[in-house]
């Protein structure tokens, strides 16, 4: 089962993320993609580390999701993913046009072809007033572009509000 939830920020994704994990019954694995590149992220990253259930293995990597995502696929786990917007914000800040598009593909292809259960987080920004400067333009546009094919490659999405998931597949 691949599952894909997202959602503006606060939305509950993160929460409903861990209790689709949860249920599934199976032992997770949960690969954080944060970056803490000041205090308030630190913050951030911490609060979510004490939202988690103790038992759970974590792997923090930051670009090379795909990879991580290969070397721990068993049918007999449930991978976390938290989050895909971060992972694609720290491709882009990296400034290497090959990584990005190259890490992007690995991470179509892993997410398409892995018997693992998976769930997918990811913050839905493209929803507002397109944004003033070329960076912030440039992570909506790709972020549309994936999360199209991550929802595509997905059995269920879902969209959350206040949190409450919508479902908008499967």
């Amino acid at each position: 089962m691949k599952q894909f939830v997202t959602g503006g920020v606060k939305s509950g994704k993160s929460n409903y993320a861990q209790e689709l994990a949860s249920l599934s019954k199976k032992p997770v694995v949960y690969i954080a993609t944060a970056t803490a590149m000041d205090d308030e992220m630190a913050e951030r990253i911490y609060l979510h580390q004490q939202n988690r259930p103790k038992e759970w293995d974590l792997i923090e990597e930051p670009i090379h999701l795909a990879e991580i995502i290969e070397t721990h696929a068993k049918p007999s786990c449930c991978l976390l993913i938290e989050c895909l917007t971060l992972w694609l914000t720290n491709l882009l800040l990296a400034k290497d046009e090959s990584l990005l598009r190259e890490e992007i593909k690995l991470l179509l292809h892993a997410y398409a072809h892995i018997e693992s259960e998976i769930i997918m987080v990811a913050n839905e920004s493209n929803m507002g007033v397109t944004p003033i400067n070329a960076l912030a333009r440039r992570y909506c546009d790709e972020a549309g572009l994936l999360y199209q094919k991550i929802a595509k490659s997905s059995d269920r999405v879902f969209f959350m509000i206040m949190g409450l998931p919508q479902i908008l597949k499967g």
